[in-house]
């Protein structure tokens, strides 16, 4: 079957605005139109019938007695996540849970607002007198959280310490183009490239890198020290991440005395305890039918706003049975309309490109490939693909954590397949050992979705090019194309915009065509929090820098 040890994982589910006065009867003869009635249908009526007895339960547990909030201490906001963040040390972590939360424990020289755009940072300037040549020029007064003073000499370690090998981590292909780092005096970076390299200040952000004391090691990963707006304070695997504000933070400390992030891995659970009021705040984390149902809920709101998270579907393209017209036969046979209308209600944007649409080096016009079973069937038929007796022309296995979502997603697209003869086999894990085994190249199928860094075009470097295979970069397909290669190593080298621009159409232009990933949506963000909470202000991206700016009462205002 042509794999090793499959996954995949699911997309996040948001709000939706207007629906009809019977949204389930309207889904179910809508998907059923689309072809998908069995398996989605089935899916949509379970999930009403299972939310309205968990709704009247919980109802009753209020009407009960004592109520359903559990004695917690208002000063915590407790925020509740899917999965443990891998690894809280800003130089090795790269999972969403990670990046996110180490963002908020470790500053970087510079950070992207929510326009996207460069804003100095722990460099409050910098400049560029020859394209191989950045000096930085660091912000005076900064400490980490032990009281240490934050200098050109950390900055230059935590580069330094990646670039020597002596910390083991992927991310270090970001930054291989630095021949040297220097430290002329406490507040002077210089940092020396070996070419020219045009994003080299986007990997100066906030997730892409943060600046460790000078010194550390593997205890970082255990007890992080930081310079950022929360301060460290403990994590219990698959359990939780506590903060606490940095109250001499040097851009101003938050206005939340702590933040507990609440490892609830079932979606349904979550969703319950945002109603017992015993969480304050989910992300992107719930069903669209959940949201909808809690939308009611007096102590709570929902926070809709525009997202850059990107959901894909990659392909193994070491697979004797992903050749290319396998390929464009799968794309075909899914039907992206009732996924986006009636499993996610509207809250997804079709995407054509790993570049959301807004983006400068968006390439419009690009080949895509319409839900058309019958041109499917005949891509099949002509590459060797005879449907046998069964109606199975082929057997694929497709992986995915097992986040109620990214089931709900396999199982639709499972039917979809089945349609045109592809039998696709799901396989479900827990997040760890699934993300394990994508970054092996174990899998025929696997879906993800990109939280952060398709903002950035370099991102095409990390996933498709050939020389950022895993453990270099994020190539887990193994997806190899000379010609792609040369286009992303012009376009990053290129000072020209326009000749940027240029190259990097030309490369979506050849991945449309060459389908190491399957495009399916740009997801948008949405909160559902406790109204306590106030000041909440989403970025596009869906990083968790919101909390430094959020407040939260003590007590519920009144109605």
């Amino acid at each position: 079957m042509g794999r090793r040890k499959g996954q995949v994982s699911g997309a996040r589910c948001q709000v939706s605005e207007g629906r009809s006065q019977n949204p389930s009867r309207d889904r179910k003869r809508a998907v059923g139109k689309a072809g998908v009635r069995s398996q989605e249908s089935e899916i949509r009526s379970q999930n009403f019938a299972l939310w309205h007895l968990l709704l009247v339960v919980a109802a009753m547990s209020v009407l009960a007695g004592s109520g359903c909030s559990a004695q917690r201490d208002p000063r915590t906001v407790v925020m509740l996540i899917e999965s443990s963040p891998l690894n809280l040390d800003p130089r090795i972590g790269t999972d969403a849970q990670s990046e996110r939360i180490s963002a908020l424990i470790f500053d970087s020289l510079l950070r992207r607002d929510r326009s996207s755009n460069l804003q100095p940072w722990l460099a409050e300037r910098w400049e560029s007198p020859d394209p191989l040549t950045y000096i930085f020029h660091l912000r005076a007064g900064v400490r980490f959280h032990d009281g240490k003073p934050l200098t050109a000499r950390d900055v230059r370690y935590t580069f330094t310490s990646l670039l020597s090998g002596k910390i083991a981590s992927v991310k270090a292909a970001n930054f291989s183009l630095i021949s040297s780092v220097e430290a002329p005096d406490d507040s002077t970076v210089v940092i020396r490239l070996k070419e020219p390299h045009a994003s080299f200040l986007w990997n100066m952000t906030q997730g892409a890198i943060g600046i460790v004391p000078e010194g550390s090691a593997g205890e970082l990963a255990r007890r992080p020290v930081g310079s950022g707006p929360f301060r460290f304070v403990s994590a219990s695997q698959d359990e939780d991440v506590v903060l606490e504000r940095n109250p001499d933070y040097w851009a101003g400390p938050p206005r939340i005395e702590r933040v507990r992030f609440r490892v609830v891995p079932d979606t349904t659970t979550r969703a319950l305890e945002l109603r017992k009021g015993t969480a304050d705040l989910a992300l992107n984390s719930l069903t669209a039918d959940m949201v909808e149902a809690l939308r009611g809920e007096k102590h709570l709101r929902v926070l809709r706003e525009p997202g850059n998270t990107y959901q894909y579907i990659a392909l193994n393209l070491e697979s004797k049975n992903l050749p290319l017209p396998v390929r464009q036969a799968i794309s075909y046979a899914i039907n992206r309309e009732p996924l986006i209308g009636y499993l996610w209600r509207d809250l997804v944007r079709p995407a054509n490109s790993i570049l959301p649409p807004q983006h400068w080096a968006y390439a419009p016009d690009l080949p895509s490939y319409s839900y058309n079973p019958l041109k499917a069937q005949e891509l099949l038929d002509n590459s060797g693909y005879p449907a046998g007796p069964d109606g199975v022309r082929l057997r694929l296995e497709m992986k995915t954590s097992t986040e109620q979502i990214a089931r709900e997603l396999a199982a639709v697209l499972q039917e979809q397949l089945r349609q045109v003869g592809i039998a696709l086999e799901i396989r479900s894990y827990e997040f760890a050992t699934f993300y394990a085994d994508i970054t092996q190249g174990n899998f025929d199928l696997y879906s993800l979705r990109w939280v952060a860094g398709n903002d950035d075009p370099d991102i095409f470097e990390y996933c498709f090019h050939s020389k950022k295979i895993p453990p270099a970069g994020a190539n887990r397909g193994h997806y190899v194309n000379p010609e792609v290669d040369r286009l992303i190593e012009q376009a990053r080298s290129s000072a020209d915009l326009a000749d940027r621009r240029q190259k990097y159409a030309q490369i979506q232009q050849i991945l449309n065509r060459d389908l190491p990933y399957i495009h399916l949506w740009y997801v948008d963000n949405v909160a559902v929090y406790d109204r306590r909470l106030t000041n909440l202000h989403l970025f596009p991206t869906g990083n968790y820098d919101f909390l430094a700016e959020i407040e939260a009462l003590l007590a519920r205002p009144p109605s």
